[in-house]
């Protein structure tokens, strides 16, 4: 579909850049979702006491 010549020109720079910028934002995204489900299951836990 793609030859070396597109990636070798600006347009396919600017793909492959585009491309990276997709997968670090979805990594990103799904390590802050991560981060966030973990407290919510730490917080979410109940406290018990013993008298």
């Amino acid at each position: 579909m793609f030859d070396h010549s597109f990636f070798s020109s600006k347009l396919g720079h600017a793909a492959l850049v585009s491309i990276a910028a997709m997968i670090t934002f979805a990594v990103f995204t799904q390590m802050q979702q991560d981060l966030a489900t973990s407290n919510m299951l730490i917080a979410s836990t109940p406290a018990v006491e013993l008298a």
